[in-house]
Order: C-alpha cells, then sequence, then structure tokens
C-alpha cells in the first residue's frame, strides 16, 4: 500500500489508534485517508490504485484490517492473539475473490505491505511475539502473491498449520533447524532450503520471493525423489512437466535456478552429481511480455504529447519510449543522470547516490533521440532542472508503477493481464533495434544486456566513438535521417 504521510505530530501509524476513516475519489481513482484519534492534524492518504468504487471498498476494508492486525500498539499482546489474527488474515487472502482490476492492485499492494512490514520489524520496539507475527505475516504475504497467480497450495499449508499449533500439532522447524529427515533422503525442497537458508543475508527481499517461489515450484513437482540416487530421467520428466502449462522462456528461467540449487549442492557435498547440464528449451523460448505494435508505441507518445510539459507522466513515458530502460531505471533518475557524453545528451544509469541496478551490466548510457516519435529533447532539458528534488520522479516504486501501468492500460485499451506493460516498451525498442539491422553489441549497450557496456569507460578514449555509434543506431531504428 502507498502512504502519503501529511503530519507533523510525529505519530506513527502503525502504533496509533485510528479515528473514523473516510474515502474520496480524485482524477477518478479512489483514496482511503486515515486519522489519529486524537488529533485533527495528522492524516494519511492511501491510494487504493484503482477506479472502480467496489473494487476500492474491498482494498480498503483489507488495508484496515492488515493495519490492525499485529497489535502493533500492544506489546503485551500473547502468541495466541497474533496467531488468531494471522489466521483471519491468510483465510482471507485465500478465499477473496477477485477481478482483473484487484488482481493487478493487490500484486502491487502485496508487494508494498511487505516491504513496509521488514521496515517495521527492523525499526519498531516490538515484542518477540509481536516479532515472531511479523515474520509469519511476510511468509502469508509470499503466499498471497502465489495464490494471485493460481497457485494457492502455500497458503493453504500456512493456515493449516497456523490452526494446528492451536490443537498442540507439533510444527516444523525452520528449513536451517530440520531440513534433513531422519532417513537421510534428499528431498529438492530440503536441499533448496539450506541453499536458500545461506542466500537469504546476500541479496534483496525482492530476489529472494522470486527464488522461494521458483524452488516451490520445482519442489512441488519432484516431491519426494531423493535426490542422492535421482536420474537424467528424472529431471527430463521435471522440463516435460513445467513445459505443460509454462512458456518455454518461463521454464528456462526456472530451470537455471535448479541449476544453481543443484551445482550449489554439489560444491557443498550435499550430491555427487547434478544431471542438470543442457536441460533448458532452446525452442520456443518465447518472452511472457509481448511488445506493443508501432502503431501502439505512437499512441502512447501521441498521449504523451496532450500532457503538461511540467507533467512527470509526459516524461516517464517519453523516456520509456524511447530509451528502453527498466521502470525502476526510470523512476530512480536524478537531474545528474541527465548529461552530456562526447556533445550527445544522454541518461546515464548508474548506482550513485543509493540508486540500485539490476544487474552490473545494466549500468550504461543511453543517447536523448530528439524528434523519435516527436520528443522534444529541449522541453525535456527545461523540465529537469525546474524539478524541485534532485530525483525526476519522486513517487515510491510500487505507486510509480501502478500509475504508469494503468496510463499504459488506459491510454491503449489493454487487459490486465500484464501481457503488455512498461516492460514491454524494452521489446519494442529491441525489435525496432533489429528491424533497423543495428549490431547485437551495439543493441546490447543500449538496453543494458552487454557485459562490454560502455559505462565502464564512460570517459575514456573510447566514449565519443561508443556513444556516437548508439546515437546512430538509434536513429536508423527510429526512422530518423541523420542531420
Amino acid at each position: 500500500m502507498t502512504v502519503n504521510h501529511h503530519s507533523q505530530t510525529g505519530t506513527n501509524l502503525l502504533q496509533t489508534a485510528l479515528a473514523k476513516p473516510y474515502h474520496y475519489r480524485r482524477s477518478g481513482h479512489y483514496y482511503l485517508r486515515l486519522r489519529p484519534q486524537g488529533t485533527a492534524k495528522g492524516f494519511y492518504t492511501l491510494s487504493l490504485r484503482t477506479t472502480d468504487k467496489a473494487t476500492a471498498m474491498t482494498i480498503s476494508q483489507d488495508i484496515l484490517k492488515t493495519l490492525k492486525a499485529y497489535h502493533f500498539d500492544n506489546p503485551e499482546a500473547t502468541w495466541e492473539e497474533l496467531r488468531e489474527r494471522l489466521i483471519d488474515i491468510a483465510e482471507s487472502c485465500l478465499t477473496m475473490a477477485h477481478g482483473d482490476s484487484s488482481l493487478v492492485a493487490y500484486e502491487m499492494i502485496h508487494d508494498e505491505h511487505y516491504e513496509a512490514l521488514r521496515e517495521a520489524s527492523a525499526k519498531l520496539p516490538l515484542s518477540v511475539n509481536q516479532q515472531r507475527a511479523v515474520g509469519k505475516a511476510l511468509e502469508i504475504i509470499e503466499a498471497a502473491q502465489d495464490r494471485l497467480k493460481g497457485r494457492p497450495g502455500k497458503l493453504v499449508g500456512i493456515v493449516e498449520g497456523l490452526k494446528a499449533e492451536g490443537c498442540g500439532t507439533s510444527v516444523a522447524l525452520s528449513p536451517s533447524l530440520s531440513v534433513l529427515p531422519s532417513s537421510d533422503v534428499l528431498t529438492f525442497k530440503a536441499l533448496s532450503g539450506l541453499y536458500m537458508d545461506e542466500l537469504k543475508d546476500n541479496v534483496q527481499a525482492s530476489t529472494m520471493r522470486d527464488v522461494r517461489s521458483t524452488c516451490e515450484g520445482i519442489g512441488a513437482i519432484l516431491g519426494e525423489l531423493d535426490l542422492k540416487t535421482h536420474t537424467r530421467e528424472d529431471m527430463r520428466n521435471l522440463r516435460a512437466k513445467l513445459l505443460e502449462d509454462r512458456k518455454p522462456s518461463t521454464v528456462r528461467k526456472i530451470l537455471t535456478r535448479l541449476s544453481t540449487v543443484m551445482d550449489w549442492g554439489v560444491n557443498n557435498d550435499y550430491l555427487a552429481k547434478a544431471l542438470t547440464d543442457g536441460l533448458k528449451p532452446t525452442k520456443g523460448a518465447d518472452s511472457a511480455r509481448e511488445a506493443f505494435s508501432q502503431d501502439q508505441v505512437k499512441a502512447l507518445m501521441a498521449h504523451a504529447k496532450t500532457l503538461p510539459v511540467d507533467a512527470w507522466q509526459r516524461w516517464a513515458l517519453s523516456l520509456g519510449v524511447i530509451t528502453g530502460t527498466r521502470i525502476e531505471e526510470l523512476r530512480q533518475l536524478t537531474k545528474a543522470d541527465v548529461k552530456q557524453v562526447a556533445g550527445v545528451w544522454v541518461i546515464d544509469i548508474n548506482r550513485n547516490d543509493g540508486k540500485t541496478a539490476k544487474t552490473k551490466n545494466a549500468l550504461r548510457v543511453i543517447p536523448l533521440t530528439d524528434g523519435a516519435y516527436g520528443f522534444d529533447l529541449q522541453a525535456f532539458l527545461e523540465f529537469v532542472p525546474d524539478k524541485a528534488d534532485s530525483r525526476l520522479f519522486t513517487l515510491g516504486g510500487g505507486q510509480f508503477s501502478v500509475l504508469l501501468n494503468g496510463m499504459l492500460r488506459d491510454v491503449l485499451d489493454l487487459k490486465a493481464d500484464r501481457t503488455q506493460t512498461f516492460h514491454s516498451l524494452r521489446h519494442s525498442l529491441a525489435g525496432a533495434l533489429k528491424a533497423a539491422e543495428v549490431p547485437v553489441g551495439t543493441a546490447e549497450s543500449i538496453l543494458g544486456h552487454s557485459s562490454g557496456s560502455i559505462s565502464y569507460d564512460l570517459y575514456g578514449a573510447g566514449a565519443s566513438v561508443e556513444v556516437g555509434r548508439m546515437a546512430d543506431a538509434l536513429l536508423k531504428a527510429f526512422g530518423i535521417v541523420a542531420s
């Protein structure tokens, strides 16, 4: 959930009783406003990320229940009280009906709720029982995300486990304590548990969620197979099962994770062999994202040009079209990242000032192509210094993504199935570069896939040649004749 905090009282939302909330609508979208009891000065506004009233009310009720769920204002809460609340939340996540709009909204809300709970755990003076509840809540959110994708198994297991505690049934220990059964059979679930336990302190939370989800999917198929005696046929059967209801590109990613875990097992003496080499499908490795057509891209840019020159949406959308940046790369841009290199205006994707990048190869500069689909470079350069903040776009990651993707869906009348999203603009640019017969190395440098990214030698002797080559490639891809 996205929270805009308008308070000068220093009150913490998670530790404060709330006055009766109310809803309002602005620019077609619904919002929930909360105020701490006993003061008229502070209030909290949460975007419900939908234009549909019924969906907004459902989301609102869920948020209000969640804010009260963990007894953050009651350090004396017992584990039994917290456990009952957790069961309610988990069952709600499991049984709630969804439409297209609420599926998209809840995916984003769960993501930001996860980060908010992690921050609460790190910063608030919570009791042992409260911290235990937060840990279980994080598991529930991860499982709820799986349920939104049609995989309810993990959430069902959490509900059953929490209820079993109340009946005196023993609860399984964490993977790091009980991952290897006494029978000495090594399942993939057990091996991946050991792997994740070692990995967890070295990766970001979003990466860890993806690893856990992938490993659980593999473990569900392999079941009780003993990896100490597994065969190549077992691995081929796994691949065939994965391909039954997944795209080849998705299966490739899953099998990459399988290979990583199995190789880790060999290197740490849990396994004698992995048998995963050459397992990935090579034919039909299509992308889960579909590129926008040229007509769609032109429609998006035509819409962008109708927006005011000081509107962040105009430039976020335009830069996405003409540079193919990932949405988080775009969101983190600062004034200092808009610069000239060898006489060419570029945006610089870097890790300065606490910014993050998906990989080391993503660090790069991308030329800004004046006139591409009507892009007005001069107007953009005038927008940059007018920003009071050093960041060009000041919204949080979840809200930035929701609003941009919502605009795409509204302009192009897209389905809410996430087949075409902001990320599809990268595919569109990649397709344009390929159609223009731009060399692969140059295209990779622009998109941030190349290990030879020019960011490593941005101001070296070759910078002028490399930036010029990229700028020429983009001119060609956009059908602009160089002057």
